[in-house]
């Protein structure tokens, strides 16, 4: 038999409740992606085509939907998937043309700016933002290059 657990006052409201919670996805275990890019207009070494093994964490504020979440950890997954083994540069790169005339153009995801760790958290957030439910209120991304450099925006 199994054993029922009513939650008494506080599983009645626990769905009703106004105040927001956290949900936090990658904190231990961050989601990796393999990603290329360049720094165009960079001095170093940057400015040339190379990739990273990206490692992603997720902090989502908001209300417990009706499923009991705030957010499906697949949807986190799937925006940050689409950019999975693909390639991030700025408008206008050169490197465009040579995409669409090797035939790889669909691995290519153009910028407005410059493809940086920095650019890259602002970007998976407003992404998450447009596609989440309206329970939502608050989405952080943190983007590690490298074990040195990290950015959340």
């Amino acid at each position: 038999m199994p054993q029922r657990i009513s939650g008494g006052d506080f599983g009645s409201a626990l769905l009703s409740n106004t105040e927001e919670r956290t949900l936090v996805i990658g904190e231990n275990k961050p989601i990796r992606i393999s990603t290329g890019h360049r720094i165009l207009h960079h001095d170093g070494k940057c400015s040339r085509p190379h990739g990273h093994n990206y490692e992603i964490t997720v902090e989502i504020t908001g209300h417990l939907a009706e499923e009991g979440w705030i957010v499906d950890k697949g949807d986190v997954t799937d925006v940050i998937g689409d950019w999975d083994h693909m390639f991030l540069v700025e408008e206008g790169d050169p490197l465009i043309d040579a995409f669409e005339r090797s035939g790889d153009a669909d691995s290519l995801i153009v910028l407005q700016h410059p493809p940086t760790a920095e650019v890259m958290s602002v970007l998976l957030e407003e992404r998450m933002l447009e596609v989440f439910p309206d329970n939502v209120a608050n989405v952080s991304v943190t983007v590690r290059e490298t074990d040195e450099l990290c950015a959340t925006y």
